[in-house]
Order: structure tokens, then sequence, then C-alpha cells
């Protein structure tokens, strides 16, 4: 799971949203948790911020998420016990109320994939195993959109 929030805001403190267990995302007026259904293999995420609502794009991508945080100008990406991976990056929009769309591709696909590698090689500390789930890396992607609410 990462997490989308704004700079200012502590994403452990009392009354964040819940995990969303199985589910894309959960969130409340300051952070937006994104779920992926594995925590072994590394996910590729793109992060793009839009001057207005952009044309969704459901094509190649199997779920979307929508919803609205409040922003004040500085956006973090936070991968929990992994750390930041992203943190204040200035927003051209500024302060404000924002919309976000969250696409993901591949989410059960990888986690499958993923727990066929016990079967297939045993040892998770084995070289194979080990190349194999290189191979997952990336194939797990989503694709985050926020734009400004006129």
């Amino acid at each position: 799971m990462f997490r989308i929030h704004d700079a200012g805001v502590d994403p452990d403190a009392p009354g964040g949203p819940l995990p969303p267990v199985g589910a894309l995302v959960s969130l409340n007026r300051e952070q937006l948790w994104v779920g992926s259904l594995q925590e072994h293999v590394p996910v590729k995420v793109i992060l793009e911020e839009w001057g207005g609502a952009p044309t969704a794009c459901g094509d190649g991508w199997d779920e979307e998420a929508k919803g609205h945080l409040y922003l004040r100008g500085l956006l973090s990406v936070d991968m929990g016990s992994a750390g930041p991976a992203v943190a204040g990056v200035r927003l051209a929009g500024g302060v404000g109320d924002y919309s976000v769309r969250v696409y993901a591709r591949n989410r059960e696909q990888v986690f499958e994939l993923y727990h066929e590698l016990f079967d297939r090689y045993g040892d998770p500390l084995g070289d194979e195993f080990q190349r194999a789930r290189m191979d997952l890396e990336s194939l797990e992607q989503y694709l985050i959109q926020l734009w400004r609410q006129s």
C-alpha cells in the first residue's frame, strides 16, 4: 500500500482512512491510500497533475476509483515502512480541493503470479525464485490523476 497526502499531514495520525484491505483505495479529506494485493514486488506509479479534468482513460486499466482531497500545495507519496517515495512536490494548482482518479492494472495477476513462485521454486531466498520475482517488478501499475476543482 502507499499513501498520497498533503506534505503537512502526518499519514499515521489518528483520524486517517482505514487501510484499503481488498479495495483499490480508501480516503479521507487529506489522504488517499492505494492498496496493492501484495507487498513483495515493486509496483509502478505514475502521478499526474492536470489543469482540468482529464478524459477518462479506462481502456487498458482493470480498476478505477475516484475521490476528493484537500491539499495545501505540496504533495507527498508515502510507502509506509519503506518511507517516503516523494516528499513535498509543489502542485501547480496550489492550495485547494482536488479531484483524484486512480487507475490500476495487474493487481490480481501479480498477486497470483507471486504466490505461484512458491510452488515452482520453493525457497524464497533462492536465486531462481528471486530472478522470477524480479521479472514481476513494475507489472502492477497505477495511474493517479489530480486536478484542482473549479
